[in-house]
């Protein structure tokens, strides 16, 4: 039998890897249309790769998958995340658990997977064409079987849109319009970006008038802010801000505590603090630049006075922005190390226990070229390992 797998990322390849070593008789042939493979792979985690996570900490899919988190949660009965720490191993990539369940090499070296992918391809004879774009599905004459895994925005949706008429003879296949996920603000205010570089540890994100919150760490850059609560926050409301143009209010909790407690905290610091002037005694272990330029939000001329001559006034202004500030979001930037997409082939259109498309057997997909999305953590690619062990299994499930 003879498979064909379109896109040499991290799903085709791993997809490759288990035909063979659930049956060395399969001929695999990847067809990559660049002159590199497995490039998101080397870019994950800042070079690391966060290859999985543990999810130790996810009490609800949901949570960290917003769009196929059903899906995901019944192909775990499948391949789970224990099942692909362990094939790792087996395959001589040590493996360590960081802080929110996050899994790496112990190199701390993406190459380090890559080059265990290569080796395994090299030793199955896994047939690998660097620039070889497929265009038509009829490229593949003699294929037994074409599997997707074409990987996100740029690739899958325009290919599989413009080729309709190859994949079936029955009804279209059903294409949810892929857009950006995982991405930074832009915020249009050039005293915020001047403090590019300051992380803020703990803060409540929201869109107004939805139900997209997240909490965490932000960052602030040279145009606007990132950081795990960001790029979080874009994934859940991926599709809204992209129909909205990136343009959005954000509300933000700098110090993720309630009003009266934030007030509170104030009243104290006049008390206990009175002589100390306001901008020398910073109560919410913020950034002492962030503080200053809080400050300068609502008392610009008066940064300089001490805890006991701040007024009534003064402190709600103060509790205001710290627990209730509003940015507004004026388009998205590139996450160097996050790059996905949401959308993509719709899971309904798919047999979710092989990866199959129902009307058509002989075609079957896996990773990101799904309606599978998930944040920053490692999620997204235990997606891809998952749906390319289980689209194995069922390729060979029809040959045998």
């Amino acid at each position: 039998m003879k498979v064909a797998i379109i896109g040499g990322g991290a799903a085709g390849f791993f997809l490759a890897l288990c035909l063979k070593e659930m049956d060395k008789s399969v001929q695999v042939s990847v067809f990559e249309k660049s002159d590199k493979v497995l490039t998101k792979l080397k870019m994950s985690g800042g070079g690391r790769c966060n290859c999985t996570n543990t999810f130790e900490y996810v009490k609800d899919l949901s949570q960290v998958y917003p769009r196929g988190h059903r899906t995901v949660k019944k192909l775990f009965n499948v391949f789970s995340p224990k099942d692909v720490y362990n094939w790792f191993e087996r395959h001589g990539v040590k493996l360590k658990t960081e802080d929110g369940g996050r899994v790496f090499p112990v190199t701390d070296d993406s190459h380090t997977i890559i080059n265990m992918f290569l080796h395994y391809a090299v030793k199955y004879g896994i047939d690998i064409r660097l620039n070889s774009r497929i265009d038509a599905f009829a490229q593949l004459d003699g294929y037994d079987f074409i599997a997707v895994t074409t990987g996100g925005m740029n690739s899958s949706g325009s290919f599989l849109n413009n080729r309709q008429d190859e994949l079936s003879d029955s009804e279209p296949l059903p294409i949810i319009k892929p857009v950006p996920s995982l991405f930074a603000f832009r915020i249009d205010d050039n005293r915020l970006k001047s403090l590019a570089g300051l992380t803020i540890e703990n803060v409540i994100l929201t869109v107004p008038k939805t139900k997209y919150k997240t909490c965490g760490p932000v960052l602030i850059t040279h145009n606007g802010i990132s950081g795990p609560a960001v790029l979080k926050l874009s994934s859940y409301a991926a599709v809204l801000l992209n129909e909205s143009g990136y343009k959005s209010k954000l509300h933000v909790n700098w110090v993720s505590g309630k009003d009266n407690e934030v007030v509170a905290e104030l009243r104290d610091m006049v008390v206990t603090n009175s002589g100390k002037e306001i901008k020398n005694r910073n109560p919410f272990n913020l950034p002492q630049r962030f503080w200053e330029y809080m400050l300068l939000k609502i008392m610009p001329n008066r940064t300089d006075i001490r805890y006991k001559d701040v007024t009534d006034k003064e402190i709600n202004r103060l509790v205001n922005i710290l627990c209730n500030d509003e940015l507004m979001i004026c388009g998205r930037d590139t996450n160097k190390d996050e790059f996905v997409t949401c959308g993509g082939v719709a899971l309904d259109a798919v047999d979710v226990n092989t990866m199959q498309l129902k009307a058509d057997r002989r075609l079957c997909f896996a990773g990101e070229v799904l309606d599978i999305d998930g944040i920053t953590g490692g999620y997204n690619f235990q997606a891809a390992w998952t749906t390319a062990f289980t689209a194995a299994k069922g390729i060979l499930a029809i040959k045998s």
